[in-house]
């Protein structure tokens, strides 16, 4: 399937894509974190009809439930918005000296400035992690910041 994204400046991003029935379909993720869902009728297709709203939270659910890989790419292209920040995914390994302890533990923003917005643990998705949330080996850290501070995420966790 084809989907087009536009840079809205100031904004965020919309998506756009043609569904099975032909019906085409907006997506506008806000720099605020909520999302509109908008359709285009057939005989204008530069006017869009709102059909709901959701809020980050709400949106991350339905992340969840639709697929938990798409939480990581949506946080990829988010970060294109903003020069010098990038998205990455870390695996911990089982053998990491941080597995098995607390997130809050690794001082992971504090030591890298890089922040760690989700936890993606098999088929799960644990949208904005907090400090109590215990890292298990197998998990994939999705990491926002600069270069440098994910690598830094990333050195924390092989120890």
């Amino acid at each position: 399937m084809d989907v087009n994204e536009v840079l809205l400046p100031g904004v965020g991003l919309r998506y756009e894509f043609t569904n099975a029935d032909g019906d085409r379909i907006g997506i506008i993720a806000r720099r605020t974190g909520d999302f509109e869902m908008v359709s285009y009728p057939e005989d204008d297709p530069d006017e869009s009809r709102p059909l709901f709203r959701l809020t980050q939270e709400e949106a991350d659910t339905v992340a969840e439930i639709l697929g938990a890989p798409r939480i990581a790419e949506r946080f990829a292209d988010l970060t294109r918005e903003v020069p010098g920040l990038s998205a990455g995914q870390i695996d911990v390994p089982a053998t990491s000296p941080h597995a098995g302890h607390p997130l809050g533990h690794m001082r992971a923003r504090t030591r890298t400035g890089a922040s760690i917005v989700a936890i993606v643990r098999g088929e799960d998705v644990l949208a904005s992690p907090g400090p109590a949330e215990v890292i298990r080996g197998g998990d994939v850290l999705v990491v926002i910041g600069t270069h440098d501070g994910i690598e830094g995420v990333r050195e924390i966790i092989r120890g």
